[in-house]
């Protein structure tokens, strides 16, 4: 394969940036653009040399440190390089110029993560792992990327195919040899397998329900009638000025979107537009967009006016929520003491907590709240049992459902050389998860979600 090259640092001003290669003549193409202070030509992995990127008139363009990565040991299993140069986007392109100008080849997004896996470095669990630790939104998050990266899933995956090879030599055997009417044995020992099998995907699958939680957070919608608090609670949330507060109603027409990360918890939080009967025609869009996201969103935080009566507008936004995971807030009672409404809404719900959304007052509380509806800590990640990706849980899913027409098979006294073809599906769809049997198509699609240098 063509040596490439890239910057993988981010891009704009910072201490040092980075500019990567891979390839057969990576040392080769860095011999032409680098002059170490040591002279010695010796090249070791895993070392460093000091020195000077130039270039073809032997003009200095920065001054750098070169790692140096020899086959297989690197992370693509081919030759590599890293030269540190400052950060600074003239800096690292002027560097990367010169790796082009000598033969390397622009590197495609998530390149190096595509060599490690087509060279058999890691599997395509380990590698979907590295865009998730780079996109990770909470420590949670990033420590269930980091399992995942370091093989745990991957050896469950591994593990479960074991047991069906095993079964498929016993199949095998049975098809060959049907002179020693194995069959019924055979047949008896794969649903037991199976059930086994179908017992470790079922617990896989269900793990996702935390895994979305962790991977995407939980959609948050902030809900009331116009100039209940909404706008004011999620600049506290935030500690910005990230939505218009106003007196006059109707000024959120709009949602609002922000991720914040919350004694653990990311929650995709959602300002949406008041809700009230309006002959604003741009008003009417937003509060009809309003009531979509409530009925959308895992979570529904309800924030009611504590200085005045329940009201129509109120009334309404408690029977969009009714069948949903809501908290209901009393706002203001940095004035009042919002018991005027407490006791309506108790009917509703008991998940009641005042505040004030222009002080701060009871913000730590509904905090507390949400951590003990969604218990993010109880999760355990450290035996790799947890799925956060939505590919993973689909063709897990797919391996559960022909795992089913295996069964259909025996209880419908079909011959075993049916039940075989539908074993096979389950390891063909297991293998897709790891990378095994999988489409060139699908392999792209996954790699382009990648940054250019990683």
């Amino acid at each position: 394969m063509e040596t490439i090259a890239a910057i993988s640092t981010a891009t704009g001003n910072g201490g040092i940036g980075i500019i990567r290669m891979s390839g057969k003549d990576c040392f080769k193409i860095l011999e032409k653009i680098f002059k170490p202070i040591n002279k010695s030509t010796e090249i070791n992995g895993y070392t460093i040399k000091y020195g000077h990127i130039v270039d073809k008139d032997d003009n200095v363009i920065d001054e750098v440190l070169v790692s140096y990565f020899k086959e297989p040991k690197s992370y693509t299993t081919e030759n590599m390089c890293e030269i540190n140069s400052h950060g600074g986007f003239v800096i690292e392109r002027r560097i990367l110029e010169e790796c082009l100008k000598n033969g390397a080849i622009l590197a495609e997004p998530g390149e190096f993560t595509k060599r490690a896996f087509l060279n058999g470095r890691i599997d395509l669990i380990q590698a979907e792992s590295v865009i998730d630790l780079i996109n990770s939104k909470s420590e949670k998050e990033a420590k269930a990327s980091i399992s995942q990266l370091e093989g745990n899933l991957s050896k469950n995956i591994n593990e479960i195919k074991g047991k069906l090879l095993d079964l498929m030599a016993d199949v095998e055997a049975s098809i060959d040899y049907p002179e020693y009417d194995i069959e019924e044995v055979t047949n008896n020992k794969i649903l037991t397998v199976i059930n086994d099998v179908e017992m470790d995907l079922t617990k896989l699958s269900k793990s996702f329900k935390n895994g979305k939680v962790l991977r995407e957070g939980i959609k948050t919608a902030i809900v009331g009638k116009p100039n209940a608090g909404k706008s004011s609670l999620l600049n506290n949330i935030l500690n910005e000025e990230r939505a218009i507060v106003s007196d006059k109603k109707g000024t959120t027409r709009d949602t609002i979107e922000e991720f914040v990360t919350i004694n653990g918890i990311t929650l995709k939080l959602i300002d949406t537009a008041g809700i009230r009967n309006t002959t604003d025609e741009i008003e009417k869009i937003g509060v009809e967009k309003s009531k979509k996201i409530v009925d959308d969103a895992e979570l529904i935080i309800a924030i009611f006016d504590g200085s005045h009566a329940l009201e129509n507008e109120d009334y309404e936004i408690l029977d969009l929520i009714k069948e949903k995971n809501a908290i209901l807030l009393i706002n203001k009672i940095d004035i009042v003491d919002g018991n005027v409404i407490a006791n309506e809404l108790k009917k509703y719900n008991n998940n009641i907590i005042r505040i004030s959304a222009k002080t701060g007052i009871g913000v730590d509380e509904l905090y507390s709240k949400i951590s003990e509806m969604y218990k993010i800590n109880d999760i355990e990640l450290d035996d790799g049992e947890i799925v956060t990706n939505i590919r993973h849980k689909g063709q897990i899913d797919k391996a559960i459902r022909s795992l089913n027409e295996v069964k259909n098979t025996i209880k419908n006294h079909m011959p075993i050389d049916i039940t075989e073809i539908y074993l096979k599906q389950v390891l063909a769809d297991l293998e897709k998860i790891t990378g095994d049997d999988i489409s060139e198509d699908i392999i792209n699609e996954i790699f382009s979600k990648f940054c250019l240098g990683k």
